[in-house]
């Protein structure tokens, strides 16, 4: 770095507070970049490819174009005149893919990929191949800046192999992306020490998972002496110890099979730090299917391991999202990870630089995937692919924590090419005997599972009983049922904003305990969608569940009898004037109906789940958007593969395919707070920064297209910022039902 004007190509220019030009040597850069992909490349043996795509990825800069927008086009007139802010002006990456491909043949076509795609992204392709030809002769314009030698010279690469090799469905392209992501974050990371180093020192300080465990340890070792002598916790014990037990084991893909309530949170992260100590792993990694969910698993892991826990992913509180956490956002440095199963596995599709720049850091880490069965059907091969492509070669060991496992595993019915997870491994020894001991609800089915029950007849059946949950299948059911229960029946649905559910959680859990205490406390009934079956910690002596998957039945049965107080608790399911949603929902209630035709036996019994994910899953597309496809690579031409295409496609959640939109709603705490109003002031004053957006999540309700389209037409929502909405009166926001929305609600079709 030099605080001169001096004539040496340079990659950025700030302004210091003292006024005077700080200037960041190109060849500093591209030498620095160049150390730090390499040494993230160095987990899956590929430091020398990123080491050359580290020194080449910005060769453009030194042509003279370049050196004048950056000396002349600023005139060093404007403080941080950090030239990725406006770099299109001057095309400064396909000289380093030209300078590759020369220097390399075909070998240099994958070094091009990264080199042009480290501002823009990821390309298909064939888009690499046209760019190239169109850019020829970039690499003479930046040669003509006399680049040193050092800068210019390859290495040796050898024999050229990729994890996995042409065979592996989405190798080369999961290979190219880990690449990228070594890149680009190493680019980042210099780029911003220059520009801002105070930034970059918040960064460091993160503890190691070894330094960690000792306080996992300790609140473990309380939470057994305090705990009550009851079958439930003898149980916790045991699975917490065969947890500990099994880390030890080699790395590669585990299951995790309990019973709801059996303990899976806190013992699946034992297995992962001591498996960390054990092997060497470098962090963990919490996947969790819902956000309504996400929150309460990063608290309790937050009361245990502080501020070493980083949630990534929208509705992230904001008082604990400070500096160094957002910075872990960005590319996940930080020991101990909770993200969404769309985060995670969107990242790993992806094409886009900030979605890529986190991957590296997945090499050698555990990846705990929580309520395993919600993985979504419509792209189980292209995960399951991918989950055994880090388990084989990039040091990544997966756990498939669930109360019902899904049949992932490779077996004989995975036909016609569909391929299952290697190699997986139980971590609970004999998961039948659990279950039996953990067996705590009984499970009544109707006598004829073709019959349906009237909601006024099941509102009956449910007002006889003091505390009860029923669980419906759509919106517009919990609204039904809750309007012919007494007054003082709980709702919950996705119509509610995410803060107003959490709160409407909390008073339901501070309800039951005072149940449990003060014998003339108010009962407890709460009519629900499916929202709160997985994860959350509500304990009903009886629930009512409209029929459903058998992982869906299961998890409502979770909620039934969770901490064993009583002697059996009673889970009664009904067939509902509607059946499930079309889709996959309805495809899980046909599989179900299925294994359950003619059964005698348990409801749940454990050895009906295997055929009844065979049946959801031939019922189903396992790779809808054929992302297999769009990854196969032409062994001639090793760049012409879909990236781009194939992250377009890979969306768990869809919007613009469903056809649902957003709307903040004016949700109030208590009648003076401010909250919402002050946000959406902010919004209309600073536009969308990221804070904001991710503090207005919190309010956000997800309406279908033609309903959203509806009150749009009726003025009932206002567009603030492109694409943001915001409900126009506080009168269509219910204190108890959420969202007002239009129309009969025994016609609305709404999933949780």
């Amino acid at each position: 770095m030099t605080d001169s004007n001096e004539l040496i190509a340079l990659a950025h220019v700030a302004g210091s507070e003292d006024g005077q030009w700080q200037t960041h040597a190109l060849s500093d850069h591209l030498n620095e970049v160049s150390r730090l992909a390499a040494q993230f490349a160095q987990a899956f043996d590929a430091h020398a490819l990123a080491h050359l795509a580290g020194l080449w990825h910005d060769l453009g800069k030194y042509s003279a174009d370049f050196q004048a927008y950056i000396r002349n086009a600023s005139g060093f007139e404007r403080a941080n005149a950090h030239v990725e802010g406006a770099a299109s002006r001057v095309n400064h990456s396909s000289a380093g893919g030209l300078h590759a491909v020369a220097q390399l043949g075909p070998q240099g076509k994958v070094l091009a990929q990264l080199i042009l795609a480290h501002h823009a992204g990821l390309y298909d392709g064939e888009e690499i191949t046209k760019r190239l030809a169109r850019d020829a002769a970039c690499l003479a314009q930046a040669l003509d800046g006399f680049p040193p030698a050092v800068v210019l010279a390859a290495v040796p690469l050898g024999q050229f192999r990729f994890p996995g090799g042409a065979d592996a469905p989405g190798a080369y392209a999961l290979w190219l992306r880990m690449l990228f992501s070594c890149l680009v974050d190493a680019d980042f990371l210099d780029t911003e020490a220059f520009m801002d180093a105070d930034k970059a020192a918040r960064r460091d300080g993160w503890p190691s998972l070894a330094e960690l465990k000792p306080s996992l340890d300790a609140h473990l070792a309380t939470l057994i002496a305090g705990a009550e002598p009851t079958v439930v916790n003898r149980a916790r014990v045991r699975v917490l110890g065969e947890c500990r037990d099994a880390a030890v084991r080699d790395p590669g893909v585990f299951t995790l099979s309990v019973p709801t309530g059996g303990g899976k949170t806190l013992a699946s992260m034992a297995f992962a730090l001591d498996h960390a100590a054990h092997h060497g792993k470098r962090r963990v990694i919490y996947v969790i299917p819902y956000t309504s969910i996400i929150e309460q698993t990063a608290n309790v892991l937050r009361g245990i391991f502080g501020d070493a826990v980083v949630e990534h992913h929208s509705n992230a509180e904001s008082e604990h999202d400070d500096a160094r956490s957002r910075l872990a956002c960005e590319n996940w440095d930080a020991p101990i990870i909770v993200t969404t199963t769309v985060q995670f596995f969107e990242s790993l599709f992806a094409a886009r630089t900030s979605r890529c720049r986190k991957l590296h850091n997945i090499v050698n880490s555990i990846v705990v995937l929580d309520e395993a069965q919600l993985l979504p059907p419509g792209f189980l091969q292209p995960i399951l692919d991918v989950l055994n492509l880090l388990a084989r070669h990039y040091g990544v060991t997966v756990l498939l924590s669930t109360a019902t496992q899904p049949a992932l595993a490779s077996r004989e019915w995975f036909g016609g090419g569909i391929q299952g997870l290697d190699n997986v491994r139980e971590i609970i020894a004999d998961p039948v005997q659990l279950y039996s001991e953990l067996n705590r609800v009984t499970v009544h089915l109707p006598a004829d599972l073709h019959v349906e029950t009237s909601w006024q007849a099941l509102a009956e059946q449910i007002a006889g009983h003091s505390d009860v949950l029923a669980i419906v299948g759509r919106r517009a059911d919990a609204r039904e049922l809750h309007s012919r229960l007494p007054a003082g029946t709980r709702h919950l649905s996705a119509l509610m904003c995410g803060a107003h559910r959490s709160d409407v959680i909390a008073k339901i859990t501070l309800d039951l305990q005072l149940r449990r205490s003060t014998a003339d406390a108010p009962p407890v009934r709460v009519v629900s969608t499916q929202l709160v079956e997985a994860g959350v910690d509500i304990d009903f002596p009886v629930v009512y569940k409209a029929m459903a998957g058998l992982d869906s039945i299961a998890q409502a049965a979770g909620r039934c009898n969770r901490e064993g107080r009583l002697q059996r608790g009673e889970v009664h399911v009904f067939m509902p004037p509607k059946g499930a949603p079309p889709g996959v929902l309805r495809m899980a209630e046909q599989a179900a109906l299925g294994v359950l035709h003619g059964w005698q036996g348990e409801p749940l019994d454990l050895s009906l789940f295997q055929p009844y994910f065979e049946r959801l899953y031939r019922t189903v597309s396992l790779d809808g958007k054929a992302i297999r496809e769009l990854l196969k690579i032409d062994r001639d031409s090793l760049g012409c593969v879909g990236l781009r295409r194939a992250a377009e496609a890979f969306r768990l959640i869809d919007n613009e395919e469903t056809g649902y939109r957003s709307v903040f709603v004016p949700y109030r705490r208590a009648a003076d707070d401010e909250a919402f109003a002050q946000h959406v002031a902010s919004l209309r004053k600073h536009g969308t920064e990221r804070w904001l957006l991710r503090k207005l999540q919190r309010f956000a309700v997800s309406l279908p297209g033609y309903q959203f389209d509806s009150m749009q037409k009726n003025g009932d929502v206002e567009e603030v910022r492109p694409g943001l909405f915001v409900l126009t009166s506080d009168a269509q926001y219910d204190a108890t039902l959420g969202l007002l929305v239009d129309g009969p609600l025994s016609t609305a079709n709404m999933v949780c």
